[in-house]
C-alpha cells in the first residue's frame, strides 16, 4: 500500500481494474524496481493484505481504546486522574497510527546515493516500535492497578533496593526490545549467524567501519547484532540476579510468581533469540522471538506493579 487514507482506504480493491491499477501505483516505487521486480499480481495482492490487515488492525485498536473511554466518560465512572490517563492513551494511539505512515513512507522514498535494497528507515521504524511499547506499558500499568490489589509490604531496605532493581531491569528489557527494530530494519541477524562466538571472533573486527564512529550503533549491522547480544545477556543476568535477590525477602504469594515467571521468560526469550540467529532467522520463528519480547516486557512490568509502593 503506496498512500494513506483513514476511511478511503478501508476498502480493498475488488475488481480487476482496480487490483491492476493498484498494482501499477506499486511499480513506480523502488520496492518494486529495484527489489521486486519480477512479481506477479498474485504475490503483490498477499503482500498488499499483509499491510492492509496491519492498518485494519491499528483501527480496530483505536476504536478499542476510544468508544469505551468516550462511555465511560459520558457515563461519570473516570476520576479526575484517570481522566488524564485516558486521554494520554487515546493521544498515544492516534501517534502511533500517524507514526506508522511515517515509518512506511520511509521504504517508498527514491534515495540515489543508497546502495542497499529498499527498506523503511531503522530509526522510524525503532520509533513506531517504541511508541508500541510506551502505549502496551502505559496500557498495561492502568490495567494491572486497577485489576490487582496492592500489597502492603512493610518498607525495609531491602524491598527499596529490590523495587529500584526491578526497576532498572524493566528499563533494560525496554531498550532491549527496542533495539530489536534495529537488528530488524537492517536485516542485522543475517551478518554472524553463530553463537557464542561471531564468527571466529569475540568481538569481530568490522564493529567500526562507519564515520562517524557514533553511526556504527545504529548503522552498521555487524554493531547492531553486537549490541542486541549484549544487551539480551545482560538482561537476563539482571532478572536472574533480581530472581535470587527476590527469594532472599518475605514476599506475598502472588509476588513470588511474578518473579519467577520473569525468570522462566527471560530464558525462554534468550533461546528463541539464539535459535532464531542459528537458523537465519525463518519468518515464524523471528516473529515467536519478538512476541516473547513483549512478554518478557509483561512480566517485568507485573513484578514492578506487585513492588509498587502503596500511597499512605
Amino acid at each position: 500500500m503506496v498512500d494513506w487514507h483513514l476511511i478511503k482506504e478501508m476498502k480493498p480493491p475488488t475488481s480487476q481494474e482496480e487490483w491492476e491499477a493498484e498494482f501499477q501505483r506499486y511499480q513506480q516505487f523502488p520496492e518494486f524496481k529495484i527489489l521486486n521486480h519480477d512479481m506477479t499480481l498474485a504475490e503483490f495482492k498477499f503482500i498488499w493484505y499483509m499491510e492492509y490487515s496491519h492498518r485494519m488492525w491499528g483501527r480496530l485498536v483505536g476504536l478499542a481504546y476510544i468508544l469505551p473511554a468516550a462511555y465511560f466518560w459520558r457515563k461519570g465512572w473516570l476520576s479526575r486522574g484517570m481522566k488524564g490517563r485516558v486521554l494520554a492513551l487515546c493521544g498515544l494511539v492516534c501517534f502511533q497510527g500517524l507514526l506508522g505512515w511515517y515509518m512506511v513512507k520511509s521504504g517508498l522514498e527514491e534515495k540515489p546515493d543508497a546502495h542497499d535494497i529498499p527498506r523503511v528507515s531503522q530509526y522510524r521504524l525503532a520509533a513506531h516500535l517504541g511508541s508500541a511499547l510506551v502505549l502496551y506499558c502505559a496500557s498495561l500499568w492502568t490495567s494491572l492497578s486497577l485489576l490487582l490489589s496492592p500489597h502492603n509490604l512493610p518498607e525495609t531496605r531491602q524491598l527499596r533496593r529490590l523495587r529500584r532493581f526491578a526497576h532498572g531491569t524493566a528499563g533494560l528489557v525496554f531498550l532491549t526490545a527496542l533495539s530489536g527494530a534495529f537488528v530488524a530494519g537492517l536485516d542485522a541477524g543475517l551478518v554472524y549467524n553463530s553463537f557464542p562466538k561471531m564468527g571466529e571472533s569475540w568481538i569481530p573486527e568490522d564493529l567500526f567501519t562507519f564515520s562517524p564512529i557514533l553511526r556504527n550503533v545504529f548503522e552498521n549491522p555487524t554493531m547492531v547484532q553486537f549490541d542486541h547480544r549484549i544487551l539480551g545477556i545482560t538482561s537476563v543476568t539482571a532478572i536472574t540476579v533480581l530472581y535470587f535477590f527476590s527469594r532472599r525477602i518475605p514476599l506475598p504469594r502472588r509476588t513470588k510468581m511474578a518473579a519467577m515467571t520473569l525468570l522462566a521468560l527471560a530464558y525462554t526469550q534468550v533461546g528463541l533469540g539464539i535459535s532464531t540467529l542459528l537458523m537465519y532467522v525463518p519468518t515464524p520463528l523471528a516473529a515467536t522471538h519478538q512476541s516473547g519480547s513483549l512478554a518478557l516486557l509483561t512480566g517485568a512490568l507485573w513484578l514492578m506493579n506487585e513492588l509498587r509502593r502503596v500511597p499512605k
